[in-house]
């Protein structure tokens, strides 16, 4: 397998050479952080991004122009602005980006500003009116508020039933780090718990760095059935750490954002992550290519078995919507575009409909007029069955194991 994985890399290679001799290349911004707090789920959103480049060059490019996607690090909210203005400077018509939300935010308004496409590939909170009021941003992944009303359906639908418990009989909190990440995963949630009449025992933002055990005990005194956690890696790690010290006597906790499913996570917790729940997106491991479309199948095998090779673990959750949807952009739309303008693309991607099941994370692609987001979008639940075990639990054409009832508290 792998002398075969390196002769594709070698005419990988030559064909992209070839392509290059060819035409001039076609400039896209690239916005991820590669350093920093972001910089480990960063970085491979970024390699995704960039093998998917590589994979489409491969193919032919772009009606036979090679793409080379510019990167421009930010490591924070503040270092955003100006790496758009950079990538503006060199005359891009578009950026992909940027896996924090925090990034992803002031990067979208910038380029808004600019007048270049953002195309986002990773993060999932709110933008500003500014920025959506454009017609030039795109979000491919699933929002923050999808993710959070989807933990809610999850808990409310599939899991209480196994459970044997009637949902409507409980009570469900919403804690979240109040930040534009945070917030929009956890307005997601208690929007959900609001919209289908279930009881919201009660809603508690907090700062990272806090005082997590004060936390705890006011989630506990709301006397919440069911936690909904929107949480970065460590502050995910304390919170959980506290539930379990203070023993609250909780059904069920679903954690919605990637922290809850991250290697990292279940190994800090041990068998104090068994049973918890995650709703993000899906690693590239867990995909059955046979429920895809021959083309993101190919892809997805491609993608999964280079970057196990390049990097020594398999494809992450961020690398793998990195690929997919940049694939996306430049296997699908930008060929479609009538001029390889800002206005050229953001046609050409309004006019792009891509079904379920043919891009590699098993997403489709379509943008609504007057709408940023795609609303094909994937996302999975994931669960800690046993120590350091993660398997998908949801929907059932990506599941790898079964909902497991296990105690939490």
């Amino acid at each position: 397998m792998r002398r075969i994985a390196t002769l594709a890399a070698v005419v990988a290679v030559v064909a992209t050479a070839f392509v290059a001799r060819s035409a001039a290349a076609i400039e896209i911004g690239a916005i991820y952080p590669t350093g920093g707090s972001h910089g480990r789920g960063g970085q491979d959103e970024w390699r995704g991004a960039s093998m998917a480049a590589e994979y489409v060059n491969a193919r032919g490019g772009v009606n036979g122009r090679p793409v080379r996607l510019v990167l421009e690090p930010a490591e924070s909210s503040d270092q955003a602005p100006g790496a758009v203005r950079r990538l503006a400077a060199r005359g891009v018509p578009a950026i992909v980006g940027s896996y924090g939300s925090t990034i992803s935010a002031p990067a979208a308004g910038e380029a808004s500003r600019a007048g270049i496409v953002f195309f986002e590939t990773g993060a999932v909170g709110k933008l500003s009116m500014a920025a959506t009021d454009t017609d030039l941003v795109f979000r491919f992944p699933p929002t923050g508020a999808h993710l959070g009303s989807a933990a809610v359906a999850f808990a409310r639908d599939q899991l209480m039933p196994v459970m044997k418990r009637d949902p409507r009989s409980l009570r469900y909190a919403v804690t979240y780090v109040d930040d534009v990440y945070g917030r929009a995963v956890g307005d997601g949630a208690a929007d959900e718990i609001r919209r289908d009449g279930l009881t919201l025992a009660g809603v508690f933002p907090y700062v990272v760095g806090g005082d997590y055990a004060a936390l705890v005990r006011r989630i506990a005194a709301s006397r919440a059935d069911v936690l909904l956690v929107s949480a970065y890696l460590q502050d995910g790690i304390a919170i959980r750490k506290e539930t379990v010290a203070q023993r609250l006597p909780l059904l069920a906790s679903v954690g919605t954002s990637s922290s809850y499913c991250m290697h990292e996570f279940g190994a800090a917790l041990g068998d104090a992550a068994v049973g918890l729940f995650a709703s993000d997106k899906p690693d590239g491991h867990v995909l059955d290519p046979t429920r895809l479309t021959p083309q993101a199948a190919e892809a997805l095998q491609w993608s999964r078995d280079e970057f196990e090779r390049r990097y020594d673990h398999e494809m992450t959750a961020a690398a793998l919507t990195g690929f997919s949807g940049t694939f996306a952009l430049l296997a699908h739309a930008l060929p479609a575009a009538a001029a390889l303008t800002p206005a050229g693309i953001a046609d050409a991607l309004r006019a792009t409909r891509i079904e379920q099941g043919a891009l590699p994370n098993g997403s489709g692609m379509g943008f609504e007029a007057g709408s940023s987001q795609n609303l094909l979008a994937t996302s999975v639940i994931w669960q800690w069955t046993a120590p350091f075990t993660r398997t998908v639990v949801w929907p059932p054409q990506f599941a790898t194991g079964s909902i497991l009832p296990l105690p939490i508290a």
